[in-house]
Formats: C-alpha cells, sequence, structure tokens
C-alpha cells in the first residue's frame, strides 16, 4: 500500500539533495504549537528546499516548496502530501502535480519523507512514530514558514493516503481537511468504534473501480461517515465516463465527498507522469482536491 525563512536553530548544512501503507503510534495530542527540534537545510531550486532532522533517535527530511509569490505572501494554506509505498517526496510531487499547483494557486507544500520510504499508516508499513514526526512538520512550517493554522490540509496516494486518515483522528485540531487519494480507512484499529476525529475533518477522497483494494475502502469510508453519524450522501453527479460524486453532510459538521471512478485502478487521478499516474481517469484528483481544500477552513 501502497520558502524561504531562517529557523531559529540550524545545526548544520548538510549535501544538496533535490525534491526528486502499519502498527499504531502517538496518542492524540492537540494543535502543535512547540518550537520545532534542530534541523538542517539544504536546497536544489529557489523554491524547494529539503529539511533534515534527527526524530526518535533517526535522521528524517521532508522537502518545502514554496510558491513564487511567497515573500510577498501574508500566511498561506499549506498542503502536506505523502507519497506511496515504497516512494519518496520525489515520486508523489511528480505524479500530483501538486508544485504547479501551488504555484498558481499560492500555497505552500510539504513532502514528509517515509522512513525507508515508508510510513506507519493504519494497516502498513513500519513502527515510526509518523504521527509525532508529522506534528513536528506541521509545526516547523507554521512556525518557519508562514502557513496558516487554520488552512493545514493533508493528502497522500495508497500508503500517503491511509495516513491521512490516520493524521485526521490521531492529531486533532490539525488539519481542516484531508484527500486520500486510492487510500482508506482500513486496518486494525479504524474496528474500533471509539477511533474517530475529535474535531471536525472534511474528507474528499479518489476510488477507483479497478483498484484491487476498493472493497476495502468502500467499507472504510461507509464506516467513517458511520462513525460521524453523515446523513445520507446526495444525489450523484455523473460524467460521460459514469464517475460519481456523492457528498454527505455529518453530525460533526464535516463534509464527506467521494469520487468513484469507475476505469481507474491503483493510482493518482488524472496524473500525466510518475508512479500510480491514472491520465485517463477522466478527472484531475489535483484540481479537485484543491478546490475542496480551498472551501474548507476551519
Amino acid at each position: 500500500m501502497g520558502r524561504l525563512r531562517g529557523f531559529a536553530a540550524i545545526a548544520s548544512v548538510v549535501c544538496l539533495l533535490g525534491i526528486s501503507g502499519c502498527t499504531d503510534s502517538s496518542a492524540p495530542e492537540d494543535t502543535p504549537t512547540a518550537q520545532p527540534p534542530p534541523v538542517s537545510t539544504t536546497g536544489s531550486t529557489d523554491q524547494d528546499r529539503t529539511i533534515r532532522l534527527e526524530f526518535g533517535g533517526k535522521q528524517r527530511s521532508y522537502v518545502v516548496h514554496t510558491p513564487p509569490r511567497y515573500q510577498e505572501s501574508a500566511a498561506l494554506p499549506l498542503v502536506v502530501a505523502m507519497h506511496s509505498y515504497p516512494g519518496d517526496a520525489a515520486q508523489i510531487a511528480t505524479t500530483s502535480g501538486l508544485n504547479a499547483k501551488a504555484d498558481k494557486e499560492n500555497f505552500l507544500v510539504v513532502y514528509p519523507e517515509g522512513y525507508s520510504r515508508a510510513y506507519n499508516a493504519l494497516i502498513c508499513c513500519g513502527t515510526e512514530d509518523d504521527v509525532g514526526f508529522i506534528r513536528t512538520v506541521v509545526a516547523a512550517m507554521v512556525a518557519e514558514w508562514k502557513a496558516d493554522p487554520k488552512r493545514v490540509y493533508a493528502t497522500g496516494m495508497s500508503n500517503g493516503g491511509d495516513m491521512s486518515f490516520k493524521l485526521a483522528v490521531e492529531l486533532p485540531g490539525t488539519f481542516a481537511a484531508i484527500a486520500p487519494v486510492s487510500g482508506g480507512f482500513i486496518g486494525a484499529k479504524t474496528e474500533e468504534e471509539s477511533y474517530k476525529p475529535s474535531v471536525p475533518v472534511s474528507v474528499v477522497t479518489f476510488l477507483g473501480g479497478r483498484d484491487r483494494y476498493n472493497g476495502q475502502f468502500e467499507t472504510g469510508i461507509t464506516q467513517w461517515q458511520q462513525r460521524l453519524a453523515c446523513a445520507p450522501a446526495e444525489p450523484a453527479v455523473t460524467s460521460a465516463k459514469g464517475i460519481t460524486r456523492t457528498t454527505a453532510r455529518c453530525g460533526d459538521g464535516s463534509e464527506v465527498q467521494v469520487y468513484r471512478i469507475p476505469e481507474m485502478g491503483h493510482g493518482w487521478a488524472g496524473a500525466a507522469q510518475g508512479t500510480l499516474s491514472e491520465p485517463d481517469a477522466g478527472v484531475n484528483a489535483t484540481d479537485l482536491l484543491w478546490e475542496f481544500f480551498a472551501a474548507h477552513a476551519k
């Protein structure tokens, strides 16, 4: 399963890097306010920076992309984008096309690198405290990179999509909305009735009819909506390719929007290149998730 401001403390400058699903981790916590630990920062372009830090006794990293108007802007929305397994920041950046979208719409993107190319999400892979790691990344983005804490969002593909559901539950108050692409609310932990967001988080998700995990993803999104007392979904909007979109309003004030794409497999809808690209899906997940995020602030 599957820019720029100085930091308060910089340990050292390391070699240049280009930008090129598990067991449960930490318990829920409030919106991060702690200062990030010492880091090293390097850059490959004026808009992309790789940040290195020690977390949980291991060297971790994430890549930050800033839009061209970054220096002129006040606090900007932030999209946390997570790769599939095995993957990295370069993979999800290339496949999603989020950098170009950020440049056009003026928002920040951060790509946390999974340890050993994976995140400890809901069903796969590893034992790292990736919830804690991403909490630290978001805190740094708010404190040092002008991210607006009311407009922080998460998306991911496959393992990264699963991880976005986990973050919505285990980092309450952090994310306004999430957008799992070919990812789901799946795994043993999701069978616990109490496992749900304690603070509203809206969801837009993209499910492929030819995805080998489609049945699991459908079960998961149904559980999510039942657990949050969502009203029956509004009538679907159907495209020429048989794509449907349903929208449900939930008891906690959040919204769940589901795109069902019959001809798509396990990949990123509308991606023209990169790993797990689905150029002929009939919709563009990047355009649609940003439209959804822009309409949902905390």
